[in-house]
Order: C-alpha cells, then structure tokens, then sequence
C-alpha cells in the first residue's frame, strides 16, 4: 500500500452512504488502521510504500519510490498522510486519524526551512536540493482540515491554521509563474526525483490543491 491511498479512501465511505452496504465503510477503515499501523513510523514520519504478505497478510517492510530512501520521509507523502488521515477522521468520527494526523503535521512542521515549503524529502532541511511546492500546498489544504476539527482550546489549532497561511503566503509570492511563461501555476515541483521524472517543474496536482488552498482561505469550504 502507499500512503497516497488515504485520499482515495472518501470514495469509499461515499459508497456505503450511497448504497447502504456497510462493506465498503468498513474497507475503508481498514485500510486506514493498517496505514496508521504500518506506513507511520514511531517517530511519526511514514514510509512511502509498505508491503504485505499477500498470502498470510503480515507486515513485511516499508521502502520509498519517490523519496530519498527508504529510511527517508518523502514530503508529499507526509502531507497526503494529514491529509488523508483527516479525511478518514471526517468520514468516521474516530479520533486516532485526527491523532495520526497531527503527529504527521508536527513532524512535517519541524523539518520545514525559513521560506516554509518543504524539500522533495524531509531528510533535507537547507541546502541545494529542490523543494516540492505540491507538498507544501496540499500539506496547507491538510492543516486547514484538521485545524478546523479541533477544539478551540487545542494550543495547536492556530499554530496548524498560521503555518498554512504562510505556505500559501510563500507560494504566492516566490513559487507562482505569474511572471514566467509557463502551463502551469505553480512551480518548482518535484514528481519523482529517483526516477528523473518531474524534477522542477510544474505539476497538476500542485495547482489544484494551491487553488483549493486560495478557497479554503477565502470562503467556507465543504467537501
């Protein structure tokens, strides 16, 4: 399983609630409680891949495709695990995802350099290596989610809500192509620096979920 899966998971709670077979709630779930199990380390940072045996169903290892390492935290999966951990907290009123998640933003918050938009892998916190703009705006769409299901007296609901304001501020500012021309909003992403493939460019995702972000700031925003 990847950790990029947790996102995918609302399609299947949408599915229960529309058929009103519980299977698919339940699968989902599962899936959920075996990344929270697996893919999240003790230290709270995830792998990006881990495997089973698909015969017995018992944990083999964890391994990266897109990050430095295995033993590395590749930023965009860090950032669709608090997001798509606060989905499933959405979906299912369970409070570990909401945990899950905020032991996941902690982490990604800490490794962040002075502009705020994290490198390719969170190994890297200054240097020459690129940075991955689509982390940082998906990482701002997943604060401003779990921000808003935490109670007012959590010390870290407004730390989540600023930090995100400032990615999205920094984007803006030094990470857009207003002034360049280019097919795509964004730049300075990183699809998969291990491959060759993506590295420094502009990428679909990024855009999308730096204009969800733009919403999430300007208006009340619902899934």
């Amino acid at each position: 399983m990847i950790i990029d899966c947790n996102m995918n998971l609302p399609l299947l709670y949408f599915a229960s609630k529309e058929t009103g077979d519980p299977k698919y709630y339940h699968i989902a779930i599962n899936h959920a409680e075996q990344a929270a199990n697996y893919i999240v380390r003790e230290d709270s940072s995830t792998f990006h891949t881990f495997y089973m045996d698909t015969a017995t169903g018992e944990p083999l290892y964890g391994k990266t495709a897109q990050g430095y390492s295995d033993q590395s935290c590749w930023s965009r999966g860090q950032a669709w695990g608090v997001y798509g951990f606060a989905l499933s907290y959405v979906h299912t009123g369970d409070k570990k995802f909401l945990d899950v998640a905020e032991k996941l933003a902690n982490y990604f918050l800490n490794r962040l350099p002075e502009d705020v938009i994290s490198y390719w892998d969170l190994d890297f916190t200054d240097g020459d290596e690129e940075r991955d703009s689509s982390a940082a705006s998906i990482m701002a769409c997943g604060l401003l989610e779990l921000s808003k299901h935490l109670p007012v007296s959590n010390e870290y609901r407004e730390i989540y809500e600023n930090a995100a304001v400032k990615m999205i501020k920094s984007l803006a500012e030094n990470y857009t192509t207003k002034n360049v021309d280019s097919n795509g909003i964004l730049m300075h992403a990183v699809y998969s620096k291990p491959s060759g493939n993506g590295v420094d460019e502009c990428c679909i995702w990024g855009d999308y979920y730096y204009f969800e972000a733009l919403i999430r700031t300007a208006m009340s925003w619902r899934m």
